[in-house]
């Protein structure tokens, strides 16, 4: 009897352990560090927080630390007790670089740590830091937010990812209230590369719209009634995106009399703007490429795009 009994309490006392290591795993299992809180990473904070995930924070600049404690999040005094703080670390930083001058001095801890680098740099730079982070004994994932600070964690919002797939799948519950994870495999540097590729549209079609903005302010032009215009202009670009994709990957591309259209029209846009007194250097780059289609076309006897040049398929005659 004695010895059942002693078998009933070590049975509870499993028990009870289990149940206090489910629990500290739990616990673990909805923690977050966040280090780096620039636009993005408070976004990412609030959000995180909202979802009722546990986030500690970590900033060189201890004001932004302290604007984050507004919405329950813990302050770390240090990276080391940034890192102690929870398995899955997220960094939103300017640069990859960042992260070592932060990381370095702590490395000892990596081992049993996930990295989640949101930050921006090239994909070769990304694949370089999962690596750097490997042999320190930390796991490592890699990802883009495709969405600016006031949508992080909205409907639209999604975030590439890659790394090794059985760190994303342990990470991806956790880090679905900053956007819908879109995980594009194990090569670390392919979501940067997809990144980077959305800004190449997104960045000097920004630039091209305010130019659109200074020639009709310069002009004598009302920009608010312009807006709906070129709101309109602009509209639903699925279809043309479809088109233009199809043609880079089939070849058919248009004749030799529509790039000659699109060489005239660039060149009206560099002539209204001169007359207008706005920059023009972002036009003439475009008629540029416009131009130099129309030339090596001429010279091949058949249409050459402007695709083909931007991948370096043709290379202009001197």
């Amino acid at each position: 009897m004695a010895s059942g009994s002693h078998h009933r309490v070590r049975r509870r006392h499993d028990l009870e352990n289990r149940i206090l290591r489910n629990e500290m795993m739990s616990q673990s299992a909805v923690s977050v560090t966040v280090i780096g809180l620039g636009p993005m990473g408070q976004a990412m904070v609030r959000s995180l927080r909202a979802a009722g995930t546990k986030v500690t924070v970590w900033n060189r600049s201890p004001e932004k630390v302290s604007a984050m404690l507004e919405f329950g999040a813990m302050r770390a005094d240090t990276v080391a007790q940034a890192l102690s703080a929870s398995e899955v670390v997220v960094f939103s930083l300017t640069d990859y670089s960042a992260m070592y001058d932060v990381l370095e001095p702590v490395a000892e801890q990596l081992p049993g740590k996930t990295i989640v680098n949101l930050s921006s740099d090239s994909p070769e730079s990304t694949r370089t830091a999962g690596a750097w982070i490997r042999a320190r004994g930390g796991r490592f994932l890699a990802g883009g937010v495709m969405a600016d600070s006031d949508g992080v964690g909205g409907s639209a919002a999604y975030i590439f990812y890659s790394g090794p797939h059985d760190v994303f799948a342990a990470c991806a519950d956790l880090l679905r209230p900053l956007g819908r994870p879109e995980y594009l495999g194990e090569d670390e540097g392919i979501a940067q590369l997809y990144y980077q590729a959305v800004l190449a549209m997104f960045l000097p079609g920004l630039l091209a719209f305010e130019q659109a903005l200074a020639m009709i302010d310069r002009s004598g032009e009302s920009i608010e009634r312009f807006l709906a215009y070129a709101q309109r202009s602009m509209g639903d670009m699925t279809d043309l995106y479809a088109a233009v994709a199809a043609m880079t990957t089939t070849g058919g591309w248009r004749d030799v009399a529509h790039l000659r259209m699109m060489a005239a029209g660039a060149q009206h846009v560099v002539q209204t703007a001169t007359a207008a007194g706005v920059d023009t250097a972002l036009a003439q780059t475009v008629l540029t490429y416009w131009r130099q289609a129309v030339a090596e076309s001429e010279r091949a006897g058949v249409p050459v795009s402007t695709f083909q040049l931007l991948r370096g398929d043709v290379k202009p005659a001197a």
